[in-house]
């Protein structure tokens, strides 16, 4: 590091990560990714299904490193006493804990905020669950799918004769996980006010549920109830996918009455500008099919490449629809980091998203993939900051607490 160089946004911070899978988890890593110190805690004997979860190669899942990458990881029984005692004077010198399990798992093992806010009335904890720490279906399990289905995504996901369908990563968590962290952010600030510390209480439906625009006054004031549509925007045209000459798709969004204009150039095709069918957004949302049939019929004729080439000399937002492949190949990631490769002690360079947002002063950074074994960091947490002996974290060892 550089004399000069600034300090990470989020050293200062010290995270105690409970739970496991996606949401709490994405939290952490989210922290992480900006300086915090994030201890990951782990059962002994019971790892984080995560660390199985998408392909694997030589033994090891794809996704874990990514999920957990920045994290020290150590093992703590909360199921026993001594594993809480452990766990609260790690939360003597923390920040913030997050968990993600069902609503009353961390006060049926004496952990609860009161508890724990007792002994330090700074913490933060960020909790994440299905739906939230009240109400009638507070003790539902809740994962994301649950979460996508009840918020209203999945309702209008997929295509108008078809069954409703996810959207093919696990947004509702993800989702739940930003949320939580913009709540343990704004916990944090008001903390160099008060003093003192919160409850973030983030449930997985009300995270998909805040991002469904304007779904409810939609129903509630025009008595209209989205429904699927497949690649369309209701009443906004043109803005959809097209078949090109090389067997392949484009996303072209032009429904800005200027952007229309500059489409229609694109296509040598003024005069359609002008039509009354289509020269107003109110015309085109009308005649959105129509529109779609014109606009496929000239994308048919040139390969998507040309297509593409076409419409960005015209301003025309548009770009293909980027498979794995395309985004390892694209430059515009390249130049920007997005795919970052750190040193893997199994994989060797592992390949990973970069960090977002990117920050002008004080950027967040990758250090290091996730811990390939459970309880790596054990050492250093405990004789280091909670400077336990040898002998204790033996004696630890030995009954299964760590």
């Amino acid at each position: 590091m550089g004399e000069h160089e600034e300090k990470m946004p989020l050293e200062n911070i010290r995270v105690l990560e409970l739970g496991t899978l996606l949401a709490g988890p994405f939290s952490g890593r989210l922290l992480a990714d900006f300086g915090a110190e994030v201890i990951k805690v782990e059962p002994p004997g019971k790892a984080d299904p995560m660390r199985k979860w998408g392909k694997e190669k030589n033994g090891t899942g794809l996704w874990w490193p990514i999920q957990s990458r920045n994290k020290k990881s150590i093992t703590i029984n909360l199921r026993e006493k001594e594993g809480q005692d452990l766990l609260k004077e790690l939360v003597k010198k923390s920040d913030v804990l997050i968990e993600n399990f069902r609503p009353g798992t961390m006060e049926k093992w004496n952990l609860s905020y009161e508890i724990l806010s007792e002994i330090n009335p700074k913490l933060i904890m960020v909790r994440t669950s299905g739906f939230g720490q009240t109400g009638p279906y507070k003790e539902r399990a809740g994962f994301g799918s649950v979460g996508e289905a009840m918020g209203g995504l999945r309702y209008v996901t997929g295509y108008e004769d078809r069954a409703p369908t996810r959207v093919g990563i696990s947004i509702g968590d993800t989702l739940a996980a930003l949320f939580a962290t913009i709540g343990c952010l704004v916990a944090i600030n008001e903390r160099t006010r008060s003093g003192k510390g919160q409850v973030v209480d983030t449930a997985l439906y009300e995270s998909v549920f805040s991002v469904m625009e304007s779904l409810i006054p939609d129903y509630l004031l025009a008595d209209f109830v989205r429904e699927r549509m497949g690649n369309i925007l209701p009443g906004v045209a043109p803005s959809n996918i097209y078949y090109t000459k090389d067997d392949t798709y484009i996303v072209i969004g032009a429904n800005a009455d200027g952007v229309f204009k500059r489409l229609c150039e694109a296509m040598d095709q003024k005069e359609l500008s002008d039509d009354p069918a289509f020269n107003t957004h109110e015309a085109r949302g009308l005649n959105m099919k129509k529109l779609d049939f014109i606009i496929e019929e000239w994308t048919k004729t040139l390969p998507a490449e040309e297509a593409l080439k076409r419409l960005e000399e015209k301003g025309v937002p548009s770009g293909l629809i980027f498979s794995a492949k395309d985004i390892v190949e694209d430059p515009h990631y390249r130049e920007r980091e997005m795919i970052v490769t750190v040193d893997h002690p199994v994989l060797g360079d592992f390949p990973m998203p970069g960090v977002v947002p990117k920050l002008s002063r004080t950027p967040g950074k990758i250090n290091f993939p996730g811990a390939e074994s459970m309880g790596k960091h054990n050492g250093e947490i405990y004789k280091d900051l909670l400077d336990l002996s040898s002998d204790e974290i033996t004696a630890l060892t030995d009954k299964g607490i760590i």
